[in-house]
């Protein structure tokens, strides 16, 4: 009877960790509330204001012919994606973001990934549109070399329900470079982290000493 009640236990468990990632900051929402709320959100989200689009035509492009904006524009149109802990590529790392702490999902601040030498750690933005109030603290390989930013999503279901999407951000305060260094400099065994790295020391030159720690 013991083991029979120690299977249900962990099957619930599992179920949580693969439905929601162990639904981090989310109060008691079922899967079907959340995806409800991202739907009505997603599907009344403005496109980004006509002035700022027309001001982007001018400017340098990445490899998704994105704007590539200085650090003294906060307003900008941002290719964005959408991820989830329950992804393969993903599932090593559980419910924690790149910083070690746990990716956020919440009405009032949310998780997102982004090449740090393009937004640092700690990061804060808002999305036009939106309520909610976004922190960069995670990174992906396939976001290097890119102004993309992946937002958080606690389950594949609501991370589909994004899918990619041209927006317009407000970076409301720039995180640290000195602490994305700190971070990236401890896995170097990464290309990703290594190109990173490497891009915030030829902005920062300063922060080579810091990578050499």
């Amino acid at each position: 009877m013991f083991s029979k009640i120690l299977s249900f236990a962990s099957l619930a468990i599992v179920s949580v960790l693969f439905t929601s990632c162990g639904n981090s900051g989310v109060a008691v929402l079922s899967k079907s509330n959340i995806q409800g709320v991202e739907r009505r959100e997603a599907g009344s989200l403005p496109g980004p204001s006509s002035d700022l689009v027309e001001a982007s035509k001018s400017k340098p492009r990445d490899k998704h012919s994105m704007p590539i904006y200085s650090f003294a524009e906060r307003r900008r149109v941002v290719r964005t994606t959408a991820y989830t802990c329950s992804e393969d590529d993903h599932l090593i790392y559980g419910s924690k973001n790149a910083t070690g702490t746990q990716l956020r999902y919440n009405n009032r601040v949310r998780s997102a990934a982004a090449d740090w030498s393009f937004y640092p750690v700690g990061t804060t933005f808002r999305i036009k549109g939106m309520p909610y109030l976004y922190v960069v603290d995670d990174y992906g390989s396939a976001l290097t070399g890119t102004g993309t930013i992946d937002i958080y999503k606690p389950t594949k279901d609501v991370m589909n329900l994004w899918g990619r999407r041209t927006v317009e951000v407000n970076i409301v305060q720039w995180g640290s470079f000195t602490r994305s260094a700190e971070l990236l400099s401890q896995r170097q065994k990464f290309s990703h982290c290594r190109q990173m790295l490497s891009n915030i020391i030829r902005q920062k030159p300063e922060l080579g000493r810091t990578a050499m720690r």
